[in-house]
């Protein structure tokens, strides 16, 4: 399989069955807690990365030779190697898999073009949305998530605003913490002040603990982050 991967267990989504639609490491951000290791370049062209028909018939060939499997999973989830709503044809993809499989579709997403109308309609038939928001103010937004030149904080939190407004399915909201950048308290309050004019169903507040696209990011305390928690109110969660 090129496109489809998993599937894997995860404490927040169950078994999830991983599509990516861009190729490596094409995204908007280029984040210095990445996984996946440092961009090369950041865009924030929309074009179709990879061809849907060719994911598309990659899950129905994986749906039919794992019919055991597919009956446990929980979403299909869009994620993988880049930004998947970087991919002009995402919003067809979820159409086209409403047809052949009941499993919810999921969207893990860096949220940097939920501003666009489009794109925001694009994924109005998914079943969760899970975008990020690891800063509200510009200067700790940039040393967090190094955007695409272009991109700013405030687009972003009104997209995520636009978006709750608009999606009938569930936002979990996920905030990475990383120790000595966006981890101090009157951040948090800032933080919180925006998550409520967001109102997500959930947030999912997290720090880096794997290897990371740069040296010496390191992970928030676990008591200072159930702090966090609390102030955050009852809707957020560690995970």
């Amino acid at each position: 399989m090129k496109y489809i991967y998993g599937p894997l267990k995860s404490r927040r989504l169950g078994l999830s069955l991983g599509i990516t639609l861009t190729p490596y490491k094409v995204c908007s951000f280029n984040c210095i807690y990445c996984q996946l290791g440092k961009s090369i370049g950041t865009t924030t062209e929309r074009k179709e990365y990879i061809p849907i028909q060719e994911i598309i018939n990659e899950l129905k060939l994986w749906l039919q030779n794992n019919t055991l499997e597919a009956k446990d999973l929980n979403y299909i989830t869009f994620s993988g190697s880049g930004e998947p709503t970087l991919n002009i044809k995402i919003g067809q993809l979820i159409a086209e898999i409403k047809k052949i499989t009941a499993v919810p579709v999921a969207i893990i997403t860096n949220a940097s073009l939920l501003n666009v109308t489009a794109v925001r309609q694009a994924l109005s038939c998914a079943d969760l949305i899970i975008p990020s928001l690891d800063a509200v103010t510009p200067e700790i937004f940039t040393k967090v998530d190094r955007p695409k030149e272009g991109i700013n904080v405030e687009d972003i939190i009104n997209g995520l605003i636009g978006l709750r407004k608009e999606f009938k399915g569930k936002i979990w909201l996920e905030v990475m913490l990383i120790k000595g950048i966006n981890d101090d308290l009157a951040h948090i309050r800032k933080l919180k002040d925006i998550i409520d004019k967001i109102n997500p169903d959930k947030v999912q507040l997290n720090s880096s603990v794997r290897t990371t696209a740069e040296d010496n990011v390191l992970a928030v305390d676990k008591k200072k982050l159930m702090k966090f928690k609390e102030i955050l109110g009852d809707k957020c969660e560690l995970i």
